[in-house]
C-alpha cells in the first residue's frame, strides 16, 4: 500500500525539509573542510568520499507509518533522525573510529544516538558506525536544531551493505536462509580482509620510512 502525506501535510513538510537541507550542506562543508585538512597538511587519508541524501517525502510517510504514527509533518520532525543523512567511506576499519571521534568534537555538534556495528555487528553481517547529531541551522532571524544520520564504513562494507539491501529488496525482507547465512559468510571475510589489508599498509609505511631515513 503506497501511504503518502495529505496536502495539507505535504504542503508542511515542504517548508521544513529545506531546513534539513541546510544543515546537510553545513555538515558537509565541515566535513569537506576536515576532508582537505587531513589530506593536504596532515597526510591521512582516513576519508576516501562522502555521500549526502535527503529521504524522499514518500519515504518518510511510509516510516511514518510503519512506526505507527499519524503521517504527519510535525511527525515527521519530532520522531525521525534520518531525514537528513550522510555516509562516510574510509580506507581502513580502524580509520572509522578516528572519523567518529572528530565528529564528537565538534563543536556545536551534540550526539543523540551513537552505535558500533563494526565491533558489534548485527546478526545479518551488517557493519557499520552510526551517528545521529544534531546541528543548529541558522536562517533569518531564527535557529533551528536539527538531526543529521552518520554511517562510517569502509568500501568493502559499503559494497556489502548495497548486496544485502538489493536482496532484501528483492524478496520483501524476507531473504531465503542460504543466501542469508551466505551473507554472513562473506561479511566475516569481509572484516578479515579489510584487516589484512590495514596490516599491508602499515608494512608499506613503514618500508617508506626507512627508506626516507636512509
Amino acid at each position: 500500500m503506497s501511504v503518502r502525506f495529505s496536502v495539507e501535510e505535504f504542503a508542511k513538510l515542504k517548508k521544513i525539509l529545506p531546513i534539513y537541507e541546510w544543515g546537510l550542506r553545513t555538515l558537509l562543508t565541515k566535513l569537506n573542510i576536515i576532508h582537505e585538512d587531513l589530506k593536504d597538511f596532515r597526510d591521512n587519508h582516513s576519508i576516501e568520499y562522502i555521500r549526502s541524501r535527503m529521504k524522499a517525502p514518500e519515504s518518510i510517510a511510509q516510516k511514518l507509518y510503519d512506526m505507527g504514527l499519524d503521517v504527519t509533518a510535525d511527525n515527521a520532525k519530532t520522531h525521525l533522525k534520518d531525514i537528513a543523512g550522510l555516509r562516510i567511506i574510509c580506507p581502513f576499519a580502524r580509520d572509522i573510529y578516528f572519523l567518529s571521534d572528530l565528529l564528537k568534537s565538534m563543536p556545536d555538534v551534540n550526539i543523540l544516538e551513537e552505535k558500533d556495528y563494526v565491533s558489534n555487528p548485527k546478526a545479518s553481517g551488517y557493519r557499520s558506525y552510526h551517528l545521529i547529531l544534531e546541528l543548529p541551522v541558522f536562517f533569518s532571524n531564527k535557529t533551528e536544531h536539527i538531526a543529521v544520520e552518520i554511517q562510517i564504513r569502509t568500501e568493502a562494507m559499503n559494497f556489502w551493505a548495497t548486496l544485502e539491501h538489493k536482496a532484501r529488496y528483492k524478496y520483501r525482507e524476507h531473504v531465503p536462509k542460504h543466501l542469508s547465512d551466505e551473507l554472513i559468510v562473506i561479511a566475516e571475510q569481509i572484516a578479515a580482509l579489510d584487516n589484512r589489508m590495514f596490516t599491508i599498509h602499515e608494512i608499506i609505511s613503514l618500508i617508506n620510512q626507512d627508506v626516507q631515513e636512509i
